[in-house]
Formats: structure tokens, C-alpha cells, sequence
């Protein structure tokens, strides 16, 4: 097996082993998803499978700073949009397969600031 095969195939055991655990919790799930420039985030009704909040760097123009800054701003936008729909509590955060450091942690961080509690 190719290096890359193998490294693919170890992200995507790490993702399911996540997701599984958090699924089968039953409560709504934040996702967390950063590209090399942006940073994503969801909250995710799995039983009825819809997104019910997003946001992501892409739709905050105004955003300067380093990445973890831009992340923990875009963290505290989807917890002030999760309170207009009133979402507050019964979540957890589905990391994915991204290790719970650096631009993740300050997404979560921000999210905990914003008033969320998971």
C-alpha cells in the first residue's frame, strides 16, 4: 500500500471513530471542518439529517489576524447564530478527523465564549 493510501485510509478511520461515538449520544453535532485557508462549521440535527446553523471564514469579510484568531471569530458567529434559534445546550462537537489543537481548539473556544455549552 502507498504511503498516501495508507496516511487516507488512517484520517478516515480516525473521522468514523469520532462520528460514531457522537452519533450514537443522540445529541446535535458541531462539525468542524478547516481547509490550508479557511475554517467551516456546522450544527447538525443528525435525526432528521439537516443543518440547522453554518458559517465559515468565507462569509466574514472584515476577518484579520493570524488563523487561530479568524477561527475563534468565526467560532463565537455560529454560536451567536445558534442562539437566535435558540440552541444552547444538548451538543457535542465532532472534531472529525482534525486533532484537538491549534485552529480546532480556538473554533471551540469561541464557540464556548459565544454562550454553548457542550
Amino acid at each position: 500500500m502507498s504511503l498516501i493510501k495508507k496516511i487516507n485510509k488512517n484520517k478516515s478511520r480516525r473521522s468514523q471513530r469520532v462520528h460514531f461515538k457522537i452519533r450514537t449520544q443522540g445529541h446535535l453535532r458541531i462539525t468542524v471542518f478547516r481547509s490550508l485557508n479557511q475554517i467551516y462549521g456546522q450544527i447538525i440535527d443528525d435525526s432528521i439529517g439537516k443543518t440547522l446553523v453554518s458559517c465559515s471564514s468565507l462569509e466574514m469579510k472584515n476577518l484579520t489576524g493570524d488563523k487561530k484568531t479568524v477561527a475563534r471569530e468565526v467560532g463565537l458567529e455560529l454560536s451567536k447564530r445558534a442562539k437566535e434559534q435558540n440552541i444552547t445546550d444538548n451538543l457535542a462537537f465532532d472534531r472529525g478527523r482534525f486533532l484537538y489543537h491549534g485552529r480546532v481548539k480556538s473554533f471551540a473556544d469561541g464557540l464556548r465564549e459565544g454562550g454553548l455549552k457542550f
